[in-house]
């Protein structure tokens, strides 16, 4: 599939940031398109995978989160629940009540995937078995695995998956890490696709740090089959993010990330807010993803509601001084085009005036 396209490009799957446009507008140019369905019902999923085919006949993508079922000890709710209580009431918001559920269950979503059969599926947070592994490619489906280690890769490769998505260190977003700890797998982009194009016989997808051409033309070169691309997306038509967050990346200053789990409980990468900061010392007693993150989930809203940045989930990686407006396929088009750029003006520095 990854040879198949026009452009290597792969947009990364950006929950709460994009919807099933954004899959269809890069998907379009001959890149690869990604529906990040990890909070849809299966119904939902459903719908949206149909919206995708029927405005692309283009190969595309489906992401979900590796989640095992969440049943927190009540104490855990309530430490976590205390801790956010001064900032629910700075916002207006009534005392705490415990959600309904913790995250959408991923098993019922699995189901949805092998029901609706889309070209790709890629997968973070966790690992398949064997046997969903088998069952995705007896329905045909392109299975692309997060891997933050060599390792991790190693794992995937083990269990059946096409492709790796080696996502390093500088990658917006939460981190994929299941392995090891986070400290234990915070490898950057470079170092990690190159070893991982050495340990594992599969094709790799270099994601972290890449927002422009020249990144693009990096990742090609380090022997990657394309470049995953997020931030560079964030401020394009197509993007859902709040006013504020679009505000804090389009006057953000240089290396203005950090990774956190004050948000969601999981390791993500932000520009840093009030909140990440407050809680900095106060990351060892977050609570776990997913319980951290449906927590404040109402609190979110109401910041972004209020246009205040100071607890939202500002996700984006290293390069988001790179981030940029227009249309998705546009920008997908332009990156492609900087990026071949890139490597014929490289070529002919490297062979000289007569190569």
């Amino acid at each position: 599939m990854l040879n198949a396209l026009d452009i290597p490009i792969v947009q990364a799957p950006m929950l709460g940031a994009t919807t099933e446009s954004i899959a269809i507008a890069v998907s379009r140019t001959g890149a690869l398109g990604s529906f990040a369905a990890a909070g849809s019902t299966p119904e939902k999923l459903k719908q949206g995978v149909a919206a995708i085919r029927a405005a692309t006949s283009r190969p595309f993508a489906v992401n979900l989160f590796v989640l095992p079922p969440a049943d927190p000890p009540a104490e855990t709710v309530r430490a976590a629940m205390d801790l956010l209580a001064p900032w629910r009431e700075r916002h207006g918001l009534p005392p705490q009540s415990i959600p309904n559920q913790w995250a959408e269950p991923f098993e019922p979503q699995f189901a949805a995937i092998l029901d609706c059969a889309p070209p790709a599926a890629s997968f973070t947070f966790g690992i398949l078995t064997r046997e969903q592994a088998e069952a995705l490619r007896a329905r045909g489906i392109f299975l692309v695995g997060t891997a933050t280690t060599v390792a991790e890769a190693r794992a995937w490769a083990d269990i059946g998956a096409d492709a790796i998505c080696a996502q390093g260190f500088e990658a917006g977003g939460h981190r994929g890490t299941f392995l090891k700890s986070v400290p234990e797998s915070s490898i950057g982009t470079l170092a990690l696709t190159r070893t991982i194009v050495a340990a594992v016989n599969l094709p790799v997808i270099a994601a972290g740090g890449i927002s422009d051409g020249a990144g693009i033309a990096a990742a090609l070169m380090l022997g990657a089959r394309a470049a995953q691309v997020g931030t560079a997306y964030l401020l394009c038509d197509e993007s859902t993010i709040s006013p504020p967050w679009r505000r804090a990346i389009e006057t953000a200053p240089d290396d203005p990330t950090r990774l956190t789990r004050a948000i969601s409980g999981r390791h993500a990468r932000g520009i840093d807010n009030e909140f990440m900061a407050a809680m900095r010392p106060l990351e060892d007693e977050i609570a776990p993803y997913p319980v951290q993150n449906a927590l404040t989930q109402e609190l979110r809203a109401a910041a972004a509601k209020a246009g205040s940045p100071d607890v939202l989930s500002l996700w984006a990686g290293q390069a988001v001084k790179l981030a940029r407006a227009g249309a998705a396929g546009e920008i997908t088009r332009a990156l492609w085009a900087e990026a071949r750029e890139t490597m014929r003006n490289q070529t002919k520095v490297w062979l000289g005036p007569g190569g």
